[in-house]
């Protein structure tokens, strides 16, 4: 399986250009300039910036100078901090992950929003494309139904496709169905090339990653499960991943786990515990990914409740 030199030990800025209010006084002051110097501070290589559709794109179609803006400054701020930098896109026109929060439908079904997807990611290639060297892309978050994943693979081949012309060199995160399920990565056509990277995500145990969870009808938010409870190994997470490990081996592709963590109703030592196993499973396969996530969106490593143990933590990102 191929190493992903750069891309090793990251963090998520989630919730600053997605899953937010999209009001100008959260996107100017969200994350700042120092924000990326505490990442790089903690020995991570690399962010992981999840962004919107609407954000870089106006209403009739064009793009937005102010929405492309944040990405400039991310992208010139990660620089800066000698990171790399994941631009994650995080909703496109009719397809979003989160059933519960955004109307979006239609995607998988509908040539006029994937010619739209095609055209944003020639967007964004043409203005990010020549930073290859610490800048990577990533096509969409989280593909849901299994009903979706050959016209996934289609739309995948013929969006790389068209980035390709632009820049040769970027690489490029693909995930699978159930939300990046680490067991769907199998289900994902070769890659287009050497610069493809395979990419899971993992919350599992959910039952006591999201305890406490208010926004999905999966977890019942009174339920708590301590760490013991949840019988977790690293034997867990080597089944989990086996068949993910084995599609990368089988293409000597890269594996990358865009985002893992634990929601702030678990305690600061079972999040320690949790962090700890799968780290070791990822540091055995040489498997990259971005913790989830760095301040608040209820999983924040930044936040207040860690400090005690954030020196201990910081070892297992």
């Amino acid at each position: 399986m191929k190493n992903i030199n750069g891309f090793y030990k990251g963090i998520n800025f989630g919730g600053w250009l997605s899953q937010c209010s999209y009001e100008k006084k959260h996107l100017d002051t969200f994350i700042k300039e120092n924000d990326f110097n505490v990442i790089a501070a903690w020995g991570a290589d690399h962010v992981r910036v999840p962004f919107d559709y609407n954000i870089i794109e106006n209403n009739d179609g064009t793009y937005s100078d102010e929405g492309f803006g944040y990405l400039d400054k991310a992208v010139e701020f990660a620089k800066k901090y000698d990171l790399n930098i994941i631009l994650d896109l995080h909703k496109t026109a009719g397809f979003s992950f989160d059933y519960y929060g955004e109307n979006e439908s239609g995607f998988f079904d509908n040539p006029e929003y994937q010619e739209r997807f095609y055209r944003l990611w020639e967007e964004v290639a043409r203005r990010y494309g020549s930073l290859s060297s610490y800048v990577a892309f990533e096509l969409l978050n989280e593909v849901t139904d299994a009903s979706f994943i050959d016209k996934w693979n289609r739309i995948v081949k013929e969006c790389i496709g068209r980035i390709r012309k632009i820049t040769p060199d970027t690489l490029i995160l693909v995930g699978s169905y159930h939300n990046n399920s680490a067991d769907t990565v199998q289900f994902l056509d070769a890659p287009y090339d050497d610069k493809i990277v395979y990419n899971m995500h993992c919350y599992e145990p959910l039952k006591f990653t999201h305890q406490g969870a208010y926004w999905t009808d999966a977890i019942v938010k009174e339920e708590r499960m301590s760490f013991e409870e949840s019988v977790t190994s690293e034997e867990y997470f080597e089944q989990l991943f086996s068949t993910a490990i084995a599609k990368a081996e089988e293409f000597g592709a890269g594996l990358y786990c865009g985002e893992y963590g634990c929601i702030d109703v678990v305690s600061p030592e079972d999040t320690i515990k949790w962090y700890k196993t799968i780290n070791a499973v990822f540091e055995k396969h040489g498997i990259g990914r971005a913790a989830w996530n760095y301040k608040a969106m209820d999983f924040g490593l930044a936040d207040a409740r860690l400090d005690s143990v954030r020196n201990e933590l910081l070892k297992y990102i």
